[in-house]
């Protein structure tokens, strides 16, 4: 059974879905990995250490896929450029495809895989429940974004984050602000801690404010009245125009005041909520700085722009996309752990079984024998 790892096509990506370390596991439960060439170059993973742990080295994208029973990927299936193909045209019939799909995002790709009866499991919508734990790509990228966005607004900030007292006088710290408390605002709190800023978080979901606290931050509460704020998955969920106005309102009060500000509300399949206005910039102290994480869903602040920098006001705006892919050694191996925990699920003793009742495979099959078969992606698409 022929395993593929292709090198990432997506500018600017630089994370592979597998690792010699897994490779070597994979080898090891009988499988014949292929991995493109250089595809784990940019993550530090040189071809050598795939081919010491058994693994084949694919000349081309063509290459590796052809034949492929199971194929890992970070990004989507793209158009390759070089080869004049999508790389969904070189997939196999029936060949089982896992990446971070983002199919509500992305319904032209999810047509594609159907047509070419791929099944596709997308490593996003791997319901968030214990026995799927270890394989919650998810909160594995989403902590690293979170600790980058921190530094990357640390790098941004003309001034220095920890209270410093020298011959000169004494500094105060930078003040914080984290908007959203979920795996990624969580690692931003606690690296802005480590940095020695003081933190504020806010957070619709009441049930977060003790883990806010824990890391040392405040947390800024909202009163919800008979609302409920997340769904049954643990994620935010859209609330009423009533409680938004009340949120920029409480967000506003908090937002004059900081320093550096990092931003990762988002509602899944939704846009992001937006957050902070012009207006509210404007009012910022000059020099201070915001991270939007959510830039690429439409972005929690209004002046933010898709991988840009821009400075409105006196205030550096930095719409962060694809943090996790910055910090690649690292990245790389918690997904390639997280997809060999996944693979687990349908593949032991050398005999490939998908279960298509089991609930994480149910709930991450996005296209299954040439149809589309999540209902939530049916829905957004119209099916």
């Amino acid at each position: 059974m022929k395993v593929a790892i292709p090198k990432e096509i997506l500018a600017g990506e630089r994370r592979v879905a597998a690792t010699p370390e897994t490779v070597d596991k994979m080898v090891k439960a009988g499988l014949e990995v292929w991995v493109e060439s250089d595809a784990g170059a940019a993550a530090m993973f040189p071809n050598a250490d795939y081919e010491k742990v058994g693994a084949k080295i694919a000349s081309d994208a063509a290459a590796v896929y052809t034949d492929a029973d199971l194929i890992f990927k970070i990004q989507r299936p793209l158009q390759n450029e070089k080869l004049g193909k999508h790389e969904t045209e070189m997939m196999k019939e029936g060949a089982i495809l896992t990446s971070l799909l983002q199919p509500l995002n992305y319904p032209e790709t999810v047509q594609r895989l159907a047509a070419r009866k791929v099944t596709a499991l997308a490593a996003d919508l791997i319901p968030r429940i214990t026995r799927a734990q270890r394989m919650d790509v998810l909160s594995s990228m989403a902590s690293i974004a979170g600790y980058k966005a921190v530094l990357l607004a640390a790098a941004a900030f003309g001034k220095m984050v920890p209270m410093m007292t020298t011959a000169a006088g004494t500094l105060p710290p930078a003040k914080a602000l984290i908007i959203g408390a979920g795996v990624a605002g969580l690692q931003a709190i606690a690296t802005a801690k480590r940095l020695g800023a003081t933190v504020e978080a806010f957070d619709t979901r009441p049930a977060v404010k003790e883990q806010v606290k824990s890391l040392g931050a405040e947390f800024v509460e909202l009163d919800l009245g008979h609302e409920q704020s997340e769904d049954a998955g643990g994620y935010a969920k859209e609330l009423s125009a009533e409680f938004y106005k009340k949120e920029k309102e409480l967000i506003h009060q908090h937002v004059k005041g900081a320093d550096l500000v990092i931003t990762t509300a988002l509602i899944p399949g939704k846009k992001a909520p937006l957050l902070i206005t012009a207006d509210m910039v404007k009012e910022m102290k000059k020099g201070s700085v915001i991270i939007d994480m959510s830039v690429e869903q439409g972005g929690n602040c209004e002046l933010s722009r898709i991988g840009q920098e821009v400075v409105e006001q006196g205030v550096t705006i930095i719409g962060a996309t694809n943090l996790a892919s910055t910090v690649p050694v690292h990245a790389s191996q918690m997904y390639a752990k997280n997809m060999f925990n996944f693979l687990s699920l349908f593949y032991a003793n050398k005999t490939l079984k998908l279960d298509v009742n089991d609930e994480i495979i149910k709930g991450s099959m996005v296209t299954h024998q040439g149809e589309v078969v999540h209902p939530v992606v049916k829905q957004a698409m119209g099916k």
